[in-house]
């Protein structure tokens, strides 16, 4: 009975830890620009992030900065403060995968998987196709 209860403890404690690994990317990262922090959430069992902070929030004429770039023209007033730019991911084996990033800098958005390294460093690799061609890009959590 002793090892069964030893058994049942370790596996509660096994779960535990892994829940928490699976939401250990939740919060507010800095993209490796240092141009916009970015707060993570989970909605159901997908990830998403929105742009929470921009350096430089307003262009040079004083305007808000707008998504431009974007290829929908009905989009292309939308602020970029706030802009929903990772969408979709999901935890699978100490990564987060099948997500799609926008870059609001082109208006392009590319297929991407992120992998943390420790606590405050996130690998991020956007890619068309396949990922072995693609970017990579090292956000830090903001403090």
């Amino acid at each position: 009975m002793k090892k069964l209860s030893f058994i049942l403890l370790l596996t509660a404690i096994s779960f535990a830890g892994l829940a928490q690994n699976k939401d250990a990317i939740i919060g507010k990262w800095i993209n490796s620009s240092g141009e916009a922090h970015v707060d993570i959430s989970k909605k159901g069992e997908k990830y998403y992030g929105k742009i929470v902070w921009l350096k430089e929030p307003k262009d040079e004429k004083g305007t808000v900065k707008t998504d431009v770039k974007n290829p929908e023209k009905s989009l292309q007033s939308r602020p970029i403060l706030g802009l929903e730019i990772l969408k979709d991911f999901v935890y699978d084996d100490g990564k987060w995968t099948d997500g799609k990033i926008y870059d609001p800098k082109s208006g392009k958005t590319y297929s991407c998987n992120m992998s943390m390294k420790g606590n405050d460093v996130l690998n991020m690799r956007g890619y068309i196709g396949i990922s072995l061609i693609g970017r990579s890009e090292t956000w830090k959590r903001v403090k």
